[in-house]
């Protein structure tokens, strides 16, 4: 039986990994370890960790590894507490291969650990592209792996490219679809007041239309958050439309925009929106396939946004030159960009679904490979 090690570090991580998680718990020939960490472990960003216990998953590990500030040095700091704190971990589980997810800082902190441990190293949603430091992570973490998961075609496409041999991609789809077809295919009427419970701010009706905001920090525009938040809250504002606002990740920068949001809440008034420091995932897909648009730049817009049909308006460079389908309209950080791209968004209606990044089924497919795979540590690039 393999032993399969996933870590979890924020809330993107957990929902971009959860039904794989769950394939792998489930397949008789795998067993799966749980190690939570960095904002996954911390109330400011929710307690992804709770969510992750209430879903029937049991960390065997947890690792303080979130260094206080959310500078560009504290995310390099964070980074090297986490390649400390990790190898102490591996040695005591003795994983047969660890399974890690995307492109952030305790991304590339579980790859360094598990690389030099000569412990295989499996990643998804590799080969992709967008406008940060998470890209140069992503593509860093590919050369780094043994075996890749890639969610879309243009990401395989791009994986093979940077050298890896054909035999070790394989285009499963992204994982998070696979809970949003699960969502979808249920009841989509259990949201209610008692939603409200959590959070600041106003209440109201989700059976009228409402809004959605998930806005992030980018790294390599450290610095300007306060001031791009604040483009985003006013161009909300001034449309005038009920929203759920959900507080920033733990990037570098964060800091910025949870100010820039605290400030908007002092000076404004935010009766006709509610702030969320988490959502689990199952109500977070339900809110999306509700809403009338969701702003800001969260790949979920894109990814999930795609499945789903949402109207989109992302903002800034996030998610630049990321595959997207088009339920998405691009633009700056300037409010009546912004409140327009939210009119058009709000005239044109719900879009068809489009599979850009995959079908519902990656869980699945990632733990059967899991199963069946056969790797080389001394990789070999093929071009």
């Amino acid at each position: 039986m393999r032993k399969v090690c996933v870590v979890i570090g924020s809330r993107a991580n957990y929902s971009s990994i959860k039904s794989a998680m769950r394939a792998i718990q489930e397949h008789p020939d795998l067993e799966l370890q749980v190690v939570a960490a960095a904002s996954a472990l911390l109330d400011r960003y929710g307690s992804v960790v709770d969510l992750i216990e209430q879903d029937g998953f049991k960390p065997q590990s947890r690792v303080f590894m979130l260094v206080e500030g959310e500078t560009p040095a504290t995310m390099a700091k964070s980074t090297g507490l986490g390649l400390m704190e990790l190898p102490t971990i591996f040695e005591q589980l003795q994983p047969d291969v660890v399974l890690t997810v995307g492109d952030r800082f305790e991304t590339m902190a579980t790859t360094l650990a598990a690389t030099y441990m000569n412990i295989p190293l499996a990643h998804t949603m590799g080969g992709e592209v967008s406008g940060t430091i998470d890209e140069s992570i992503r593509h860093a973490v590919t050369k780094f792996a043994h075996i890749h998961f890639p969610a879309s075609s243009d990401a395989r496409d791009r994986i093979i490219k940077l050298g890896e041999r054909p035999e070790d991609v394989h285009l499963v789809g992204c994982p998070r679809i696979d809970l949003v077809a699960e969502v979808l295919d249920r009841d989509k009427n259990g949201l209610g007041p008692d939603l409200f419970k959590e959070g600041v701010g106003g209440v109201f009706d989700l059976e009228q239309p409402f809004l959605m905001m998930s806005q992030h920090p980018v790294t390599t525009e450290y610095g300007a958050g306060e001031r791009q938040i604040n483009e985003t809250l006013m161009a909300i504002q001034q449309i005038g439309i009920p929203t759920i606002a959900l507080w920033p990740n733990a990037d570098a920068g964060s800091d910025d925009i949870a100010r820039g949001m605290r400030k908007f809440r002092e000076h404004h008034d935010d009766s006709n929106i509610h702030f969320f420091k988490n959502l689990p995932t199952d109500v977070y897909i339900s809110l999306m396939a509700r809403t009338a648009c969701l702003i800001g730049n969260s790949s979920s817009a894109i990814r999930e946004g795609a499945f789903i049909g949402t109207p989109a308006v992302n903002i800034g460079s996030r998610q630049d030159m990321r595959q997207r389908g088009s339920n998405v309209f691009d633009v700056d950080y300037d409010r009546e960009e912004i409140g327009d791209a939210i009119q058009q968004q709000l005239d044109n209606g719900r879009y068809d679904s489009e599979p850009v990044y995959g079908d519902g089924h990656a869980g699945e497919r990632i733990a059967d490979v899991l199963t069946t795979c056969s790797w080389k540590l001394q990789k070999r690039i093929t071009y």
